[in-house]
């Protein structure tokens, strides 16, 4: 499937099970955190396949941080694990079996939409990591500046890909939120102000600054 479209994202299959009722007159113990079960579904495209991810409760609770290391300067996010666990589970995956690294990011877009997309490794915006999972963090989702959240090519279609918001944008809540800018915001707007080659029409193309993602470490917080 081409992906030049603007979604390109699968959701992250995670069931919450309702908390059982209980009977009688004693005190009700505390709740327990509900489970997470994040499903991974093996899916095409497979570039740069780096093999299935696992899903770890315990792994995917340890908050981190990461930093794409570009051509244009560093930019760090933090990971919203308590928000989207099985989408930043997928990320750390792929970052600490360097998915990301040596690709680019291959769409800006400057009108009506502001978001700087990356994560394919065939730079083509059609490109995915052999799996597939379902969406998160999708209730009330807005997409304020320095928003990381991932592409998607429908509901429940997260891959690889994922965009970063450079200016406030207003998008239907159908893009997981998955991490928030803390530092590099300003590497974002300098790639923003270099404009783009409109190949995908008006205001949305191929940054003219190139963004090449050198490497992604991650550090717990």
């Amino acid at each position: 499937m081409h992906r030049k479209t603007w979604a390109l994202l699968t959701a992250a299959a995670c069931t919450l099970p309702l908390a059982l009722a209980t009977t009688g007159t004693a005190a009700a113990a505390p709740a327990a955190a509900p489970a997470v079960n994040c499903a991974y579904t093996p899916a095409v495209p497979a570039d740069n396949f780096k093999g299935i991810p696992v899903f770890d409760a315990k792994k995917a609770a340890k908050p981190y941080s990461a930093t794409l290391r570009t051509g244009q300067g560093n930019i760090t996010f933090q990971a919203l694990t308590d928000q989207a666990p099985c989408t930043t589970f997928s990320f750390r995956f792929l970052a600490e079996h360097d998915y990301y690294d040596r690709t680019h990011c291959h769409r800006l877009t400057t009108q009506r939409l502001y978001v700087l997309q990356c994560g394919d490794p065939t730079g083509t915006g059609s490109g995915g990591p052999g799996y597939s999972f379902p969406d998160e963090n999708l209730t009330g989702a807005t997409y304020p500046a320095g928003t990381v959240a991932m592409a998607n090519a429908g509901p429940n279609t997260n891959g690889s890909q994922f965009f970063i918001v450079w200016k406030d944008t207003k998008l239907s809540p159908n893009y997981t939120p998955f991490g928030r800018i803390t530092a590099g915001l300003d590497v974002l707007q300098k790639i923003a102000a270099g404009g783009e080659d409109d190949q995908n029409g008006p205001g949305d193309g191929y940054p003219t600054l190139p963004v090449n993602i050198r490497n992604v470490s991650l550090s717990k917080h």
